[in-house]
């Protein structure tokens, strides 16, 4: 999924390109999308590069490669037209940092969040509901953003589904010899511990978007 600025600016390197072979300049780009600095630009132009649509070329200053394009914007969702730089991902349901309830069973809104805070991969979010991981600045009433993933690394906060209860939470995890450790970020509330086979990855946190009313 491209956001528009992403769109337009993949348009005009490969329109250059095959105007003359020749990469536009970081000027002519920012020029190009009316962006007040080439900050914007080297951020677009990463996003570009880990969807897979371009490629720095080694050993050329400013050189790129338009790898593919999006398909027809008319007929596919592939490119939505988003403000600043957003990009929308399911809003899934609520998520207990406390008490674990169900949390991916049901289809919900759509939820915009910044380009930069998500990468490769299908994300959703998920509305905090609990005070558990306040310890990590997770609070009640947050939006959590998850990178869907079965796998994760010691001390990352997941989406951890425990598979019996058919209830999910989110968790600081860590995987030892006694089994899975769920943690809680918060003293008033306890380090869960389950067997390995009882406990599935639904996703790892990227992300927390905050509402201030």
């Amino acid at each position: 999924m491209l956001t528009q600025k992403q769109h337009d600016l993949l348009k005009f390197i490969d329109k250059r390109l095959k105007k003359n072979s020749v990469s536009p300049s970081y000027d002519e780009m920012k020029d190009a999308l009316g962006l007040a600095s080439k900050s914007g630009i080297h951020r677009l132009i990463t996003a570009l590069e880990e969807r897979g649509f371009i490629r720095r070329l080694p050993h050329r200053a400013r050189a790129l490669e338009v790898l593919k394009l999006p398909g027809d914007t008319k007929a596919t969702p592939e490119v939505p037209v988003a403000a600043n730089d957003s990009v929308s991902i399911p809003l899934v349901g609520k998520i207990a940092a406390g008490v674990p309830i169900a949390a991916l069973e049901q289809d919900g809104p759509r939820f915009s969040v910044p380009d930069g805070m998500i990468g490769r991969g299908d994300h959703y979010a998920l509305e905090i509901e609990g005070e558990s991981m306040i310890g990590a600045g997770i609070l009640d009433g947050d939006i959590a953003v998850i990178k869907k993933s079965n796998t994760a690394r010691n001390n990352q906060i997941v989406v951890a589904y425990v598979v019996d209860d058919e209830e999910a939470t989110l968790k600081r995890l860590y995987k030892s010899a006694n089994g899975v450790e769920l943690i809680a970020e918060n003293p008033d509330f306890p380090t869960r511990t389950f067997g390995p086979d009882r406990v599935e990855v639904q996703g790892v946190l990227v992300g927390i978007v905050r509402k201030y009313n």
